[in-house]
């Protein structure tokens, strides 16, 4: 028996992104339900994973079930030490585990004003005073993490560590709303927005959810901000280069063009998510790359 993890939408489900993101980045196998927010309520979708109402939520392989990104988080570093989930240096651990904690604890304004929406980027967007001072405090904890603990990469506290799974969800929000933000912050923001892990999470939302209105906002919307996907589309007709779905190895029957060139898939979410970002799949990507 594996992990079984429940998620919210993954266009809006920041808590989500967060604990998938471990699952994904440290090659932890497990199997995902995908509730689905236009319909009901959380908890009457959630029976199953008792006693857990809100997502992210995990059935351990044993059977019991946890709530909580943080919770969720600990537990897959207890079981996994071999993975590096934490810095294996004690006070870069220690910072990690600080930032952490604050994360998933604060930034009430930031959460309520700025919801994550990964579906689009808004511009002329005003952020009030309380979000401005979780901005500066945010960009306070980054610039003290990677001078003490990053001597090279990208990340807060040495190589990719639960920290900056957290701190995704924020990033988003950061690019999304075109927050305004230090060169180094930025950095650290585009860092997100490139990670693969974070770009199949967000095809995946692009490729399967409802746009939801309760999550937008009454600003000006913009490309996202992150990498430009190729320009792949969907398409009834062709023969496909490849006989068997990258993903599933099934027969492919679902089409994508990608320039003069035409791939199978096994079925229609296979294809979309491939649609929404190809170079972000790398089983897709091998076979686009052969000639």
């Amino acid at each position: 028996m594996t992990y079984h993890l429940a998620i919210g939408d993954r266009a809006y489900s920041s808590w989500s992104l967060r604990a998938w993101l471990l699952f994904d980045r440290f090659g932890i196998e497990c199997r995902i339900t995908l509730l689905d927010f236009a319909q009901g309520s959380v908890p009457a979708q959630l029976t199953n994973f008792t006693p857990a109402r809100t997502v992210p939520a995990l059935r351990l392989p044993e059977g019991g079930v946890i709530a909580e990104s943080l919770a969720i988080a600990e537990e897959l570093a207890s079981r996994h030490p071999d993975l590096g989930l934490w810095p294996a240096e004690p006070s870069a651990r220690a910072s990690a585990r600080a930032l952490a904690a604050e994360m998933h604890s604060g930034f009430a304004a930031l959460r309520a004003e700025c919801p994550m929406n990964l579906r689009t980027g808004y511009r002329g967007f005003q952020p009030s005073e309380t979000v401005g001072a979780d901005v500066r405090r945010i960009e306070d904890l980054w610039s003290h993490a990677r001078p003490a603990h990053c001597q090279k990469g990208p990340w807060l506290c040495g190589d990719y560590s639960i920290a900056d799974a957290f701190f995704a969800p924020v990033a988003a929000r950061i690019a999304g709303y075109a927050l305004q933000v230090g060169p180094e912050a930025q950095a650290y923001v585009a860092a997100h927005l490139a990670d693969p892990s974070f770009r199949r999470w967000r095809a995946m939302g692009l490729a399967r959810g409802a746009v939801l209105p309760r999550y937008a906002k009454d600003n000006h919307t913009a490309a996202w901000p992150g990498p430009a996907p190729l320009p792949a589309r969907a398409t009834g007709t062709g023969t496909p280069e490849n006989d068997l779905c990258p993903y599933s190895g099934k027969p492919a029957a679902h089409l994508l063009e990608l320039g003069d060139r035409t791939f199978g898939f096994c079925n229609a979410f296979c294809r979309d998510k491939t649609v929404a970002d190809p170079e972000a799949w790398s089983a897709f990507m091998e076979i686009f790359g052969r000639e």
